[in-house]
């Protein structure tokens, strides 16, 4: 894989004891950070150009820009400030680097009850929630919480859209859930309640590897929650499993994938074709400043028959030749849940095969980010990283698209000119078993792989209605796509 070299750029000041010599300020933590927020900002933030914050002369010193950003409350308005909105949707500041590092690896503070929310169908402002699955080892498979569940009570409280936040993602480790029924999309009590406890829980992305008997077809069906490279391994297991199972047509299930590494993302695409090594896979577009700094063949993706990942010192962690099906069509779950990388994949293998999607339009998040740390050359093993303060960033810095240079900034779509497919949402009211046919979105696609029909028989037939947020969203590792980096 490709791998951009952060810059070592000296724009107006030199990060070093320096700035203290250079400046009347005796700089606090806060006047740090901030500096941390701007100077990575100017350097790597994908509209630089269109900020006039960020402009390289926007501070004659450091003192000027202390003083400056002394009048904002904190680091994260600071950070707000610079941020070229709307149009960036996903740019975040935090203030724990290891819980962010941990969540891409899927390590995650949690209860292992994942979930998405959706608004009651009456229109009113209650908000009910309904289990996706339960992550293994967790206290949720000790409580006994299963898929399709459905609550709308958090410590005795009515969920809604304006106390939702507190009450699930607050700062406390336990609640009780009040466990509802459908009720025609206005779920009501039911008066079963079950207390959750979060802890520091690893998830493995590869939920369900397995394959389907359909007819005379053999379809492997994958369900891959997350682009994490601590997994590539297990996932290019799976896909020697397929490889020997000789299997006909693949379901790739990323209804619930947010996103993340770009590298494995293209590890997946290779893994499911093969016959196009080395041939353009994506392709980014950084700000002028970066690609000044790096060669052209930086900011291109190729497919590829090697896994080859290294850690942040360089050292090679694994390596792996890939195992490719050689498919020439391919069929994804998506829903509004699938984000970034899972969006690159898609979009990347559509410019080289045939892609079916089934599910309901997906985020539109075709933008990705690096993670920035307070050190001389924004790595967590740089030199002088600041150990007074845990705060990362991680802005976006590039946009990504296919060989095509064409991207859907607004979401891909089923059953559209350019993904053919089913669009269907998941039935609340009845969510049926991840991997077998009582899943609706599954049952669907093995129809329409087997038929081409598009119609939706009367288990499908259901109220459909857009979440407004879910549990993934809430992780330090949220919907990110991000690149890996070297010294």
């Amino acid at each position: 894989m490709k791998k951009i070299t952060l810059l070592f750029i000296a724009i107006l000041f030199i990060y070093s004891c320096e700035r203290k010599e250079s400046s009347l300020i005796d700089p606090t933590t806060d006047d740090d950070i901030n500096y941390f927020i701007w100077h990575g900002l100017n350097l790597y933030y994908l509209w630089q150009e269109d900020v006039p914050g960020l402009a390289d002369n926007r501070f004659a010193n450091f003192d000027e820009l202390y003083t400056y950003f002394r009048i904002y409350r904190s680091p994260e308005n600071v950070f707000e400030s610079l941020l070229n909105r709307p149009e960036d949707r996903f740019s975040v500041i935090v203030d724990d680097y290891i819980a962010l590092e941990n969540s891409f690896q899927g390590i995650n503070l949690s209860n292992g009850m994942e979930f998405g929310l959706v608004q009651y169908k009456n229109g009113s402002t209650n908000v009910y929630g309904y289990v996706r699955y339960v992550v293994p080892n967790s206290d949720a498979v000790a409580k006994d919480v299963k898929r399709g569940m459905l609550f709308n009570q958090i410590d005795g409280n009515q969920l809604t859209t304006t106390n939702y936040g507190n009450l699930l993602f607050g700062n406390s480790t336990n609640y009780t859930i009040g466990l509802a029924d459908f009720n025609d999309g206005n779920p009501i009590t039911n008066g079963t309640s079950i207390s959750l406890t979060k802890s520091e829980i690893q998830e493995n992305p590869i939920a369900i590897s397995k394959v389907i008997a359909d007819g005379d077809q053999k379809i492997g069906y994958l369900m891959y929650n997350q682009f994490a490279r601590n997994y590539d391994s297990q996932l290019n297991a799976a896909f020697a499993y397929f490889k020997a199972e000789n299997i006909d047509n693949l379901i790739v299930d990323l209804r619930y994938n947010p996103g993340g590494s770009v590298s494995s993302a293209t590890y997946l695409g290779s893994m499911i074709t093969g016959q196009f090594n080395g041939l353009l896979y994506s392709q980014e577009v950084w700000n002028d400043k970066v690609r000044r700094s790096n060669p052209a063949d930086r900011f291109i993706n190729n497919f590829t028959n090697q896994i080859r990942n290294t850690d942040a010192n360089g050292n090679v962690v694994l390596q792996e030749s890939i195992n490719s099906l050689g498919l020439n069509k391919v069929y994804f779950i998506v829903t509004n849940g699938s984000a970034s990388a899972s969006e690159l994949v898609i979009n990347s293998l559509s410019s080289h095969i045939d892609v079916a999607l089934i599910g309901k339009t997906t985020r539109g998040k075709q933008v990705g980010s690096i993670t920035l740390y307070d050190s001389e050359n924004f790595q967590r093993t740089g030199a002088n990283l600041n150990t007074a303060h845990r705060y990362a960033m991680q802005p976006l810095v590039l946009e990504i698209s296919n060989k095509d240079n064409k991207n859907y900034p607004q979401g891909l779509i089923p059953a559209s000119t350019d993904f053919p497919g089913v669009e269907l949402g998941e039935n609340y009211g009845d969510l049926g078993v991840l991997g077998e046919r009582s899943d609706p979105l599954l049952d669907r696609t093995l129809i329409y792989i087997s038929t081409g029909a598009k119609s939706f028989s009367s288990k499908s037939s259901f109220y459909n209605f857009d979440e407004i947020y879910d549990s993934k969203l809430a992780t330090p590792a949220s919907d990110y796509m991000f690149v890996d980096v070297k010294k």
